[in-house]
């Protein structure tokens, strides 16, 4: 909801610098997004995603207790927040407007339309299920925060290839791992969320991606993760 009110506000306080047609084109070009977020590619992502969600759902309770809850993770919980997110791109859209760089702009617009696109999904999936978060809170399944970090990191891979993946889904596993580690949210909650926003940010990049890094969720026995492949 937040990210949404950002845009809004941006439309309101700054209509010179970035130009009604450009900033419209951010909107025009979701219903877009949110199609191919059932391509084929995406919906191995979420299928991964959601199956790795579902094994890992009886050990939520144990992964949660054994959570250290120390400083090491408080900033990720910072880093993973939407509105970071969509402030982030909103002040590169625009930056890029006023510096006349068109490529900073059409990255600023494709992290905002990823933090929509993820936000609506996980936001809307959150006021159904209703899960209660291990801190007692509501609204657990699936992460938000795990999806915001998730769908930048895949807008970054998009444009700049694996070069920027590495580090930014780096970022986002951190982030992921802090809302277990302090206890926002269960294992199986931040799994689903990453692969929301891994297809949210495929769905934004999809003409202009370089797809030499894939990321996937993955459950093991003894440990839930990501994996890596670079083509």
């Amino acid at each position: 909801m937040l990210r949404t009110l950002l845009l809004a506000l941006a439309v309101a306080v700054y209509p010179a610098a970035v130009g009604a047609q450009s900033f419209g084109s951010i909107f025009t070009e979701l219903p877009a997004d949110f199609g191919r977020m059932a391509g084929p590619a995406n919906l191995i992502v979420l299928g991964a995603s959601g199956a790795g969600s579902l094994l890992v759902h009886p050990k939520d309770d144990v992964i949660v207790a054994q959570a250290d809850r120390d400083g090491f993770y408080e900033p990720g919980n910072v880093l993973g927040d939407g509105a970071t997110h969509a402030a982030a791109g909103l002040a590169i859209f625009i930056g890029g407007h006023l510096a006349h760089n068109s490529r900073a702009a059409l990255i600023g617009a494709d992290l905002l339309r990823a933090q929509i696109v993820s936000g609506a999904i996980a936001d809307g999936i959150k006021y159904s299920t209703n899960r209660t978060r291990p801190d007692g809170g509501r609204h657990s399944f699936p992460s938000g925060h795990a999806s915001s970090a998730f769908a930048a990191a895949a807008v970054l891979q998009g444009h700049f290839g694996w070069k920027a993946a590495v580090p930014s889904y780096l970022v986002a596993t951190y982030v992921a791992a802090a809302r277990v580690e302090t206890r926002h949210h269960f294992a199986s909650d931040v799994l689903f969320g990453a692969g929301i926003g891994i297809a949210a940010g495929r769905a934004v990049t999809f003409e202009r991606a370089n797809r030499r890094v894939t990321i996937a969720p993955s459950v093991t026995w003894n440990a839930v993760g990501f994996t890596m492949s670079v083509n």
